[in-house]
């Protein structure tokens, strides 16, 4: 038995470049109960982090008991990480579920039935389509519901109501993925595959903790950096993170500053020679414009913006610039940043400069920070159209009208669909009227989170909220919907690198709670929606029916699920898209015959200027003769729009930890989880510290120009001159600890501005000017994990994180 709170990514199994990752089976059972009482094992997939890593689920008299990997799966071999070992069933099986709808009445929430909740929210919504039309309605959904569900919401909001006031939570988390990917090679959809890592001879990390953000994943890195055949590890990164301890190169930038790296290592591949001048003139355009963008970022230039030493610049390119096989990956240091989209496309100009994509070993993961973050983009429930179309291709949207039997003209096309800052917007200035809020909490995760509040509590906003528990967003609904969690409710999803799996469903849902899918159908039949011919817009019955009409929606593109079933899906591996008769087992890698999905009848974008966000055109995207070809990209570099001055004098920077996810409304209430991470802190460097007059565990303040942080202080080792909070502490258990309303505020989103990139409208909340004051005495080391990059600089300032016996797991290493 393992400590997998104090002992976070497991035993080790070393593995050699090319061989076979070893299968390593955990699993967790509720105390008292041992493999001999469990009744069943239902198929499943770990929904909190975005590695969709496979599992069963075991059950009991009809409830959730435990959890164990999947030893056949091609994503995770049979590990699970402590988020899922510990924060699956045990994250919905709680006291505190919504277990029947709530309305509010005389100011304050009451229960109800379904009938009067589902009533009043139709009622509502007839009423600002014959006043206002569809563009009062908006939707706000998630990064970890059902493919089914999704579809099902972007069928509704395109097809139903005709509101392009669509998008997910996706958009704080990974729209960039998607932005970049498209930009580059035309489409959405992850190049590589996580067995890149299994045969890679370099594996960079731009802005990706992967060690806490996708804990099973850096498992299988350090199996092959125990391996023989070690691979070089590149960490880009400001804080000494895991993955920089484990680092042959640790660039540790100034937060705002990645593009002005790539660019110095992308002018190291020119000035070098290290490019396949054949490959790039074969199969890119924009050679001549990167390599003049490029030219004046020398290491030393990028020494003084970044705050890194140039031969480390050096060090790095020269890695890319000789190394047989390169894996890059890229996550929420590169997303959340300045210059969003324009820095990650840096990542793919890189591999296509050197020809290194869609062969083993050679691959980028544009990683994503939830478990189905993919499927909102790929099934429209966010700002896209369904199977990667195009909003500006006629012909894409006739396909749509066609599929879902409805005029051309209602699908809403006529510009750029609504993003989720925009909507937000649109409800605080009263034209969006209507918003419903699924699977999510922006009251937490959205940035300058006092003006989210003050728009969620508009008394002209209706608002609906669904979802397991009455969360800070919850607080504020008009109908509070109690939705079935995980191991409730059947559906499929896909992960990071495009593999689908199955989830079939354990117990029932507690009380009166449905499954997503059920609301959203009956949301549709109370509006009766109907196509052209007079049938009805959605007359599926149930999750396999959804599926089936997905499998439609994307064949013949590239996100093909033509070959894929539920049959198919059960009981072995996940399949990865795209999977057709012609290719029934998937396809591992994209992209390894060279041939892009950029020619204008098939492209998901005409693209953008990344500097502004403008919007190519049809017409010029016509004339550049892409034709299949990938696209490097490049725009001017320019500074953060707030930067360090002498009133605020310190950079701001949130993130996560690994024992938790997003904002706690599972993994906060596991008692494993909470214990090794229970409540909110702020890292600063000794140099600032000891400037401040501050110690381990003194209590500071911590203000924005928005906003303000109480929280004890962590002495890490972050660089100088920033602040780092985790995002994931709202307040919602401040009266369950004692805690007064009015208690010290510790959210970090209180501090993050409301700016985005220009590309993927993700917002930049790794950039904020703050400034530091001790405010009282330390009672003891700041609440922070020893185990992660939260640990303290002095390894004396605090006991060491322990789990203890209700933490261990059964870890079973076969071989």
């Amino acid at each position: 038995m393992v400590d997998r709170i104090a002992d976070i990514w497991g035993t080790r199994t070393p593995f050699a470049r090319g061989d076979a990752w070893p299968v390593r089976v955990d699993q967790k059972l509720a105390d008292g109960v041992s493999d001999a009482d469990v009744e069943r094992w239902v198929q499943a997939a770990c929904v909190l982090c975005s590695n969709g890593c496979a599992c069963d689920i075991a059950v009991k008299d009809g409830e959730m008991v435990g959890i164990r990997g999947r030893a056949v799966d091609a994503v995770n071999h049979g590990r699970l990480g402590p988020k899922g070992l510990f924060g699956s069933w045990q994250g919905v099986r709680t006291r505190d579920r919504l277990t029947q709808p709530l309305i509010r009445r005389d100011g304050e929430l009451v229960p109800t039935d379904w009938e009067t909740a589902m009533s009043a929210i139709v009622e509502r919504s007839q009423a600002l389509l014959k006043e206002v039309g569809p563009l009062s309605h908006g939707f706000y959904t998630s990064g970890q519901l059902f493919i089914e569900e999704y579809y099902a919401l972007g069928i509704i909001g395109k097809a139903g109501l005709g509101t392009p006031h669509m998008d997910g939570n996706t958009r704080l988390c990974t729209a960039t993925s998607a932005a970049a990917m498209k930009e580059s090679f035309g489409s959405d959809g992850q190049p590589g595959s996580y067995e890149d890592i299994d045969e890679c001879d370099a594996i960079f990390l731009f802005g990706h903790n992967m060690a806490e953000t996708q804990t099973v994943l850096w498992a299988r890195v350090l199996d092959r950096l125990a391996g023989a055949d070690r691979p070089l590890l590149v960490c880009v990164d400001p804080r000494d993170t895991e993955v920089a301890r484990h680092a042959d190169v640790h660039l540790a930038v100034r937060p705002g500053t990645n593009l002005a790296l790539m660019y110095g290592l992308i002018r190291e591949l020119f000035v070098n020679g290290w490019i396949d001048e054949e490959y790039i003139d074969a199969h890119t355009i924009g050679v001549d414009e990167l390599r003049h963008t490029v030219e004046r970022w020398t290491p030393e230039a990028v020494a003084d913006t970044c705050g890194v030493a140039a031969d480390d610049v050096r060090s790095a390119a020269r890695i890319f610039g000789t190394t047989e096989r390169i894996l890059s990956t890229v996550l929420q240091g590169f997303y959340q940043s300045s210059q969003a989209t324009a820095a990650s496309c840096q990542v793919n100009n890189l591999h296509l400069l050197r020809g290194k994509l869609g062969t083993p070993g050679n691959g980028i993961l544009q990683m994503n920070g939830q478990p189905t973050a993919q499927n909102t983009r790929e099934t429209g429930a966010d700002g896209d159209l369904p199977g990667f179309r195009n909003w500006e291709n006629p012909d894409h949207i006739a396909e749509l009208a066609q599929l879902w039997g409805v005029h051309p003209d209602k699908i809403p096309h006529w510009s750029p669909p609504t993003h989720a800052m925009q909507i937000f917007r649109y409800a605080e200035q009263g034209s969006i009227q209507l918003l419903w809020v699924s699977a999510t909490n922006p009251a937490v995760s959205m940035p300058e989170a006092d003006r989210i509040r003050r728009i969620l509590g508009k008394d002209d906003l209706f608002l609906v909220v669904q979802d397991l528990y009455l969360t800070e967003t919850a607080r504020f609904a008009d109908v509070v919907l109690p939705a079935a969690g995980w191991g409730e409710k059947q559906g499929t999803f896909t992960n990071v690198n495009r593999t689908v799996h199955l989830a079939d469903k354990a117990v029932d849902p507690p009380g009166e709670a449905r499954s997503d899918l059920d609301i959203f159908l009956d949301y549709a039949r109370r509006m009766d929606f109907r196509r052209e011919d007079g049938r009805a817009l959605l007359d599926w019955s149930g999750p396999e029916d959804a599926f089936d009409a997905w499998r439609e929606c994307t064949r013949g593109k590239l996100c093909d699920y033509t070959g894929l079933s539920y049959e198919r899906l059960r009981g072995g591996s996940g399949i990865p898209w795209p999977c057709s008769e012609d290719n029934p087992e998937g396809t591992k890698r994209l992209y390894g015959d060279a041939h892009f999905p950029t020619h204008p009848d098939r492209c998901e974008t005409y693209g953008h200027d990344l500097l502004t966000g403008a919007t190519v055109g049809p017409v010029e995207y016509r004339a550049l003769e892409v034709n299949g070809r990938a696209i490097l990209k490049s725009a001017p570099y320019v500074a953060t729009p707030e930067e360090p001055d002498d009133e605020y004098p310190l950079r701001f920077t949130n993130g996560r930890t690994a024992y938790h996810f997003h904002t706690r409304t599972k993994t906060g209430r596991s008692s494993q989880l909470r214990r090794a991470a229970p409540s909110a802190w702020a890292e600063i460097s000794r140099a600032d510290a000891e400037r401040l007059g501050v110690t381990e565990g003194d209590i500071i303040s911590v203000r924005s120009r928005r906003g303000e942080i109480v929280v004890p202080a962590r002495l890490g080792d972050v660089m100088e001159g920033v602040v780092f909070a985790p995002f994931h502490y709202g307040y919602w258990d401040r009266e369950a600890a004692g805690q007064q309303p009015d208690s010290p505020p510790t959210m970090a989103n209180e501090l993050t501005m409301t700016e985005w990139d220009p590309v993927s409208k993700q917002p930049l909340f790794k950039n904020s000017a703050v400034q530091v004051r001790r405010v009282a005495d330390a009672t003891g080391p700041a609440p922070a994990p020893t185990t992660t990059a939260s640990r303290p600089a002095d390894p004396a300032s605090a006991p060491p994180t322990r789990g203890g016996a209700e933490a261990e797991v059964h870890e079973e290493v076969r071989s």
